[in-house]
């Protein structure tokens, strides 16, 4: 019993002396400092990648994760996945290779296609050219960033896509659940604004309606309820009558384009153009093109523009096309004129064939006289004037333009802002109203970098005009002709269509002034 009780001792004290040892290597363990190991320095970095993704990523989604479409802005930029390559250096040489000017230094051109960040729907229609037009390759950045864009560009320029792409990519196909207009475009003419409608509806991505004068109201309310359009194009009479009788709400605008500003000025629409610029949102975004820069043109924009990035392509003063070989023919007895145009037909159908010819009066009666005594000379001709149909005009216009008719008289009101292509010849049988008409008339030629030549009739009806005309040829570098020196070279002082000569100048530069429309 006693070894028993002798044993129990030994190993209760063996066990204590474990106890102790534990204890003592615990104690030992505690007191030893343990090394942390840090992070390598490619941790780091991915590290910090991550947290800026997440603050980013938070940033646009807001901070739940969820979009809050009330404080957006709508006309905050697109993100594009694509950074324009053009330098600097690059962009300084394409703009002067263009003539171009641009308000804004920050806005780099795109000089390619591939560097257009819109939906391929968008995209594939441009697949037919080679590269932007100088007008779309500036513009495009302007109005993708949600910019307000004057454009300052002749007709041709490919201005109706420079302004189309970047509206339908921001304001159409971001919103598809919208089924009110979001895109208007006015323009001064049936014709224009006809042009223009094809070229949108031809992209194909959203229903688009076209409006104007001359046919049924009550047809074109019809139509309005049944398409849904998302993007209207009209002329300013009729838009404003569909407005004012509730036939079509612009209260959800979010992109406005002034197409040929200019010239819807000098046709008195500058009253119909604001009341209906007052039926649309301030928070809509607006580009302007017109293809001169006058006082007028500038006040319009002043008022109703935020900041607008200014695009010019050429000159903003009025200037004729170098590329275009101006012909003056002074004719003393105005009965010769018919007489003269039949001699130059002649004399161009031998030297050039089925050269597209287009034959400028000023006004209609005298277009149909012009269009009756050429067709009973033998010629293919056709007309657009303002008492042909719609259907005769546009018929007219399609003939000549795919060379089967390859002579049109025209009216300057019918003619402007239409896009007719290969004008190898433009001819004045009377001279227009204003300098600028002429330029205008002429510039219809030339076009493309290709050259084209000017005949026009001056009698001494045109004597006030002989110094504006003067003026516009010694600029080309011509000599004035000796039949046109013996009228007085005065220039008269420019009026204002609503201000006459005290028109004030405005700064281009100048802010807009808040306005409230009634």
């Amino acid at each position: 019993m006693s070894n028993t009780k002798d044993l129990s001792e030994a190993e209760i004290a063996a066990k204590k002396e474990r106890k102790a040892t534990k204890k003592a290597a615990k104690a030992a363990a505690d007191a030893t400092p343990i090394e942390e190991s840090k992070p390598s320095e490619q941790d780091e970095k991915a590290a910090k990648k991550a947290a800026k993704k997440e603050k980013k990523r938070k940033a646009e989604e807001g901070v739940d994760g969820v979009q809050d479409n009330n404080t957006k802005n709508e006309n905050q930029p697109k993100k594009s996945k694509k950074t324009p390559p053009a330098s600097t250096q690059d962009a300084e040489n394409f703009f002067k290779e263009n003539n171009m000017t641009v308000s804004d230094s920050s806005i780099k051109p795109l000089l390619k296609f591939d560097e257009l960040d819109v939906e391929k729907a968008l995209v594939k229609p441009l697949t037919n050219f080679e590269k932007p037009t100088p007008i779309q390759s500036i513009t495009w950045p302007c109005l993708l960033q949600g910019k307000d864009t004057i454009g300052i560009a002749e007709t041709g320029s490919g201005k109706t896509l420079a302004f189309a792409i970047p509206g339908l990519s921001r304001h159409v196909l971001s919103d598809t659940s919208n089924h009110t207009p979001s895109i208007l475009v006015i323009a001064p003419t049936r014709e224009l604004a006809v042009q223009t409608y094809d070229s949108i509806h031809k992209l194909d991505v959203t229903p688009s309606i076209c409006l104007y004068g001359g046919v049924s109201k009550e047809e074109q309310k019809r139509a309005i309820k049944k398409s849904k359009p998302r993007v209207v194009v009209g002329t300013p009479g009729r838009l404003l009558d569909l407005v004012n009788d509730g036939g079509i709400d612009f209260s959800n605008i979010k992109y406005l384009v002034l197409d040929e500003a200019d010239r819807m000025l000098d046709q008195g629409f500058e009253k119909d153009i604001t009341a209906i610029i007052g039926n649309t949102p301030p928070s809509r975004q607006t580009a302007m093109f017109s293809a001169t820069w006058p006082q007028s043109v500038r006040a319009l924009a002043a008022t109703f523009m935020r900041d607008p990035v200014r695009v010019t392509v050429g000159s903003e003063e009025l200037t004729a096309n170098k590329r275009v070989d101006q012909v003056i023919e002074t004719i003393d007895n105005p009965r010769m004129k018919e007489q003269r145009l039949n001699a130059h037909l002649k004399s161009i159908r031998k030297e050039m064939g089925n050269a597209r010819v287009l034959v400028f009066a000023l006004y209609k009666k005298e277009a149909g006289r012009i269009e009756s005594t050429l067709r009973r000379g033998g010629h293919a001709v056709g007309s657009i004037h303002g008492d042909l149909s719609q259907q005769q005009r546009m018929k007219a216009l399609s003939d000549f333009k795919d060379g089967s008719v390859p002579l049109l008289v025209a009216t300057d009101v019918a003619a402007r802002g239409l896009d007719i292509p290969n004008v190898e010849v433009v001819i004045n049988v009377t001279f227009p109203l204003t300098i600028e008409d002429y330029v205008h008339r002429i510039g219809r030629t030339g076009r493309g970098g290709a050259y084209g030549k000017s005949i026009t009739f001056f009698t001494d009806e045109d004597k006030s005009h002989a110094g504006e005309l003067m003026k516009v040829l010694r600029e080309g570098g011509y000599e004035i002709p000796e039949g046109l020196k013996k009228y007085p070279a005065v220039i008269k002082k420019k009026d204002h269509g609503s201000y006459g000569a005290h028109f004030k100048e405005i700064d281009p530069d100048a802010k807009p002034k808040k306005i409230t429309f009634d």
